[in-house]
């Protein structure tokens, strides 16, 4: 159908007043259902129009929303709540839902199918119900196949039953398992006692209770304007993986993110038989400063200043936080159990809380004689709210002023499961490490480029340098690495990155909600707009970096890596930038062959490598429900999953030494449960296999540059 026209600028701008003059929702802001069809119209366009490579929403792009949408439903990721009959009767919107996105036709996709799933739902709760009120005997030779894409919807009611049968089965026989191993262990008479038949009823009754909280939740969350969310999220997501709806309290959440700080109690929460519960009280915090709060209260109601207080039993942590967190200065009112039963509702105002456990910190590795720094970022943070608000650049730089003066002979940067943040900061980033000179391409949807670069000729280190990359390092971390590497600054050691290559923005939808926040009455999408591309003209997109020192680790052969997302952009590439890569004093390429010849042939890697392709392998394929060949596949997975985790972690210790400045904050820290936190920390990077490893390459550069250098003078 044709698509309404008007380019997006406008339609924006007459959307913010529309929406103005459409505020008649009541105090619960529930959207009317004209208010939900301007916010379709206005994110289509906005796909379409602004999206870096936006597909056309036609009917083929209708059908591809049907689909995704189907199985995003809660609960039903492994087809087990529709019938096939029910995906046949919603089959009259496959090719409308683009008509929806472009105003012609009214809403109705989801409607539909809210009243199906609503139907569906309450006869599965039934089902589940009835199947775990009977026991199940381990005794047959059946089977359930797990890999959901090899998974169609139930052909009926029976097909249904027995999907559920089988699945319900599987989960009960997972915690019979445990129980069974629990019991051979026991010390405890009340334990060790327990009969198979007990045991049988106790791992039933464990599942019944996590499909009740896992129904419950639905209930109570999955409201219409979540369902009309996520309707909206499978829009965005088909265009890419990464462009996104975010309603205002998910975009809180995504600036909180990236600034590492937010606005709360100071309490750290936990969920335990369907009840939000503190675990513990941070100092100096909201919680802390009311003297009202302690460990192992329940909260049982969030209230919005003196507004209608919400019922959060059933909630799990991540939406208790959503309520609990909100605009500084604000008032939060939690109705809470103590210990002792006693019922109170505690009035707190608001405050600042800084996830500083998540800034860039640094450790001395003392090995065979040398001193090297290593450095861990676990995110490319940026609060630009604040002109003094943390920016991950300038603590690194903090860091490696701090290993300067413990006069390290190498660093090591650890980027492993650093998922991105800033692409500016990465641009400050790189610069410390190297003079005036490109870090990264930038390329819009009209394939305009633009070089980003570090205009500082100045070098914050020039010593041996190595970073360390894994499958969980993704875009700004990506845009490091692959500098680095393309520079031969220093010596990239993992394995592949993640491979995301492209760069979003926010777009605001609605009015503002306050003068400061930047968040608006509808939210935001978070839209894709550019590429960007290394300096050597390649994209990180699906490929990611490769390290120049391959070593393999537990998550090789997962599918968790962009390639393994359909909806994701493809690999290209572009003209070079023109750059000048470091001069090393030693024979780089020689040194990497040497390290890759290494790794290549310790059996430790060799044994690991096979270990976890084997595991990857069994995840897909289908699970016997038969006890006793369950718990001999069991003891046989356990065995390879806990073989893995001992290849990895070294027997001793390395030395690795806390700087004199930081050692308050891991031995005196006000706040006990956090200086544990960071000890905790500590003791596992002392035993990481993989900085060890790391450690040795930047040890031999680190020779090899006296080598040379003593060859030189000689």
């Amino acid at each position: 159908m044709k698509t309404p026209k008007g380019i997006v600028v406008a339609l924006l701008i007459l959307f913010g007043v529309s929406f103005v003059a459409f505020t008649t929702f009541k105090a619960k802001n529930d959207l009317t259902i004209t208010q939900k069809q301007r916010l379709l119209i206005a994110i289509g366009q906005l796909l379409e129009n602004e999206h870096y490579s936006p597909q056309k929403i036609n009917d083929s792009f209708s059908v591809k929303v049907f689909n995704k949408y189907l199985t995003d439903m809660w609960a039903d990721d492994d087809k087990s709540i529709f019938l096939q009959k029910d995906i046949e009767s919603l089959k009259k919107y496959a090719t409308t839902i683009d008509d929806e996105i472009h105003g012609t036709m009214p809403i109705s996709f989801v409607p539909a199918v809210s009243t199906i799933y609503n139907m569906r739902v309450a006869e599965t709760v039934d089902l589940y119900k009835s199947i775990l009120s009977k026991p199940f005997t381990f005794t047959s030779n059946d089977s359930i196949v797990t890999n959901v894409d090899e998974l169609d919807f139930p052909k009926n009611e029976a097909d249904k039953k027995d999907r559920w049968y089988k699945k319900l089965k599987y989960i009960t026989l997972t915690r019979y398992y445990d129980l069974q191993n629990q019991r051979e262990k026991a010390t405890v008479d009340s334990i060790k006692n327990k009969t198979d038949k007990q045991l049988e009823e106790e791992a039933r009754q464990s599942v019944l209770r996590t499909e009740n909280k896992i129904f419950e939740r639905i209930k109570v969350k999955f409201s219409d304007d979540e369902r009309f969310n996520l309707f909206l999220n499978t829009i965005c997501n088909l265009m890419d993986p990464h462009t996104d709806y975010f309603p205002p309290v998910e975009k809180r959440e995504f600036d909180e993110m990236m600034s590492n700080r937010f606005y709360g109690i100071g309490a750290q929460l936990t969920e335990s038989d369907g009840n939000i519960k503190i675990v513990s009280i941070q100092n100096g915090g909201a919680a802390w400063k009311s003297g009202q709060l302690m460990a192992n209260d329940i909260i049982l109601k969030v209230g919005q200043g003196n507004a209608e207080p919400v019922d959060i039993t059933g909630y799990d942590v991540t939406d208790a936080v959503k309520l609990i967190r909100g605009d500084k200065g604000t008032e939060v009112r939690l109705t809470v159990k103590h210990p002792d039963g006693s019922i109170k509702v505690v009035s707190l105002i608001r405050s600042e809380v800084v996830l500083d456990e998540s800034f860039a910190r640094s450790l001395v590795l003392n090995q065979n004689g040398k001193k090297i720094g290593y450095i861990y970022l676990p995110e490319f943070y940026a609060d630009f709210e604040r002109a003094n608000g943390s920016r991950s650049s300038d603590d690194v730089a903090k860091e490696v002023k701090k290993l300067k003066e413990q006069k390290v002979d190498g660093i090591i940067l650890d980027l492993r499961f650093n998922g991105g943040g800033s692409l500016y900061e990465v641009v400050q980033m790189v610069g410390l490490f190297i003079g005036q000179g490109p870090v990264v391409q930038v390329r819009d949807k009209d394939g305009n480029s633009t070089v980003l670069t570090d205009r500082d000729n100045s070098i914050l280190y020039d010593g041996p340098l190595a970073v360390m990359i894994n499958e969980g390092s993704a875009s700004a971390s990506e845009i490091f690495a692959a500098a680095i590497q393309d520079y031969k600054r220093g010596i990239i050691i993992g394995s592949r990155s993640y491979g995301k290559g492209t760069v979003q923005k926010n777009v605001p939808l609605g009015k503002p909600l306050d003068n400061f926040s930047g968040r608006t009455e509808y939210g935001a999408v978070k839209l894709t707009f550019q590429k960007f591309y290394r300096i050597n003209g390649g994209s990180t997109q699906l490929k990611g970096v490769t390290p120049d020192v391959v070593i393999p680790d537990l998550y090789d052969y997962m599918k968790m890596r962009e390639k393994d997302n359909p909806s994701a952009l493809p690999w290209d590439e572009i003209a070079k930038a023109t750059y000048q890569t470091w001069q090393d004093n030693y024979d780089r390429s020689a040194l990497i062959q040497k390290e890759n010849a290494a790794i290549q042939a310790d059996t430790t890697f060799s044994l690991l490598n096979a270990n976890t392709k084997w595991l990857a392998q069994k995840t897909d394929a289908p699970v016997q429900l038969n006890y006793q060949t369950f718990k001999k596949d069991q003891k046989q997975i356990v065995a390879t999953a806990e073989q893995d985790n001992n290849l990895i972690k070294l027997k001793t210790p390395m030395d690795l030494q806390v700087l004199p400045q930081d050692k308050d904050t891991y031995y005196n820290n006000p706040d006990t449960a956090k200086g544990k936190r960071y000890q905790d920390w500590l003791k596992d990077r002392t035993k990481d296999m993989y900085i060890y490893q790391s450690a040795k390459v930047v040890s031999d550069m680190i020779d090899a540059s006296k080598t040379q250098t003593a060859w030189k003078r000689h």
